[in-house]
């Protein structure tokens, strides 16, 4: 049988060794994703060091309010592309909008969120290295960061047939070295960062360096940015929903990543929206990890009330079990699966009957109901009246 037309598996770039003369192809572009943090820089100076004169790296802006300014001096101190993306729209529209109606919650502890990222990006740097003829798209992710294989699965499942992943999964770098280095470089601002910071309109996550141990971390208060009291006084707050998704506040009309972005304001203000919790590594193994989510702490309860106000208990019991699927695939790198697609399916139907609002009290640290309207209710304003209406019926 000829296998002219047989498409050869990808072999994923795993050390840098595999960015070595013969084995990478210097005479095309490169692509690397680039955050600006400690792991994204080493990688473009070490690509730099190596002789790579093509280097291309992809900051995706996914409103998290970052300086772009910073990415800029870092790639023109290596005399490399940056490619600035503006992601925003997308990542509202096409993973936060459907992670709120499958109440994306990784086991109940907290709302995943840099799963969600990690599809949209692969997606947009796929594109440009295809418009580049590059010879592969490079990512930083370790060995015990999930993100590995988040990335290289929406690679595969993109049908990505450029080499990519990641050099530090077989050659892991220590902090200090890549302190040292990026420091003798001249990017000491880059070598100074405390943690490991994963930020987009959604999330704000931490992980590594000083918050590397469960059993005994803090995270440096400074590095709150949305969740921090700053003495506002108690107030109300009323979220919209229709066809499952979050269209106002107070009765205005937003889009969603201004509402997102509004609501991270103002819920954030009371001290609301920190996480914690411990994630599964592929090999069964427990990282920890640590966010800010003010938005989230109010929109998934919102749907969840609005939804077991329209819903069957027994539909809302079967998507309980649909939603920690939908989370699996999510989180093992399967966004572009088709069990996730079918998973998502499931939700957007419930979704559609999932309309009305539901007015919070906000205090300090806290948040409860005040009001919840569904525009299609089953619940019962007045329990005596059905009752009465309820023995009459059956007589």
């Amino acid at each position: 049988m000829s296998t002219d037309t047989a498409v050869r598996p990808v072999r994923p770039v795993r050390s840098f060794a595999d960015l070595a003369p013969g084995r990478a192809d210097r005479s095309r572009p490169v692509v690397t994703l680039f955050s600006g943090g400690l792991d994204s820089s080493y990688l473009l100076l070490r690509l730099v060091r190596a002789g790579f004169t093509d280097v291309h790296a992809v900051s995706v802006d996914l409103g998290a309010g970052e300086d772009p300014d910073e990415l800029r001096q870092v790639a023109e101190q290596l005399s490399v592309r940056l490619h600035l993306v503006d992601g925003r729209e997308a990542f509202a529209q096409r993973y936060v909008r459907p992670a709120i109606a499958a109440q994306a919650v990784y086991l109940g502890t907290h709302p995943i969120s840099s799963s969600l990222s990690r599809p949209l990006i692969a997606e947009l740097a796929a594109g440009i290295a295809a418009d580049l003829d590059a010879w592969g798209v490079l990512h930083t992710a370790n060995r015990s960061q999930n993100t590995l294989r988040r990335l290289n699965g929406a690679f595969d499942l993109l049908g990505y047939r450029g080499r990519y992943g990641t050099p530090y999964d077989l050659e892991p770098v220590d902090r200090e070295t890549k302190t040292r280095e990026l420091e003798e470089a001249g990017l000491v601002h880059v070598s100074k960062r405390l943690v490991s910071i994963d930020a987009n309109l959604w999330c704000r996550e931490f992980e590594s360096g000083v918050v590397d141990d469960p059993e005994e971390h803090t995270v440096p208060e400074h590095l709150y940015h949305w969740s921090v009291r700053d003495g506002a006084p108690d107030g109300t707050v009323e979220i919209g929903f229709e066809a499952g998704v979050p269209v106002s506040v107070d009765g205005v009309r937003l889009p969603l990543r201004v509402l997102v972005e509004e609501l991270n304001r103002r819920v954030g203000a009371h001290g609301i929206g920190r996480y914690s919790g411990l994630e599964h590594l592929a090999g069964g193994q427990k990282v920890l990890e640590l966010r800010e989510m003010p938005a989230a702490a109010l929109l998934l309860p919102t749907y969840r009330h609005l939804e077991t106000a329209t819903l069957s208990a027994e539909t809302v019991r079967e998507k309980m079990h649909v939603e920690q699927l939908w989370v699996r695939e999510a989180l093992e790198g399967r966004w572009f699966g088709e069990l996730r697609l079918a998973a998502q399916a499931f939700v957007d139907a419930c979704a559609a009957r999932v309309s009305g609002t539901v007015r919070w009290r906000l205090r300090p640290g806290s948040a409860e109901t005040q009001s919840i309207v569904a525009r299609a209710p089953r619940y019962l304003r007045n329990r005596e009246d059905w009752e009465r209406d309820s023995v009459r019926l059956d007589g």
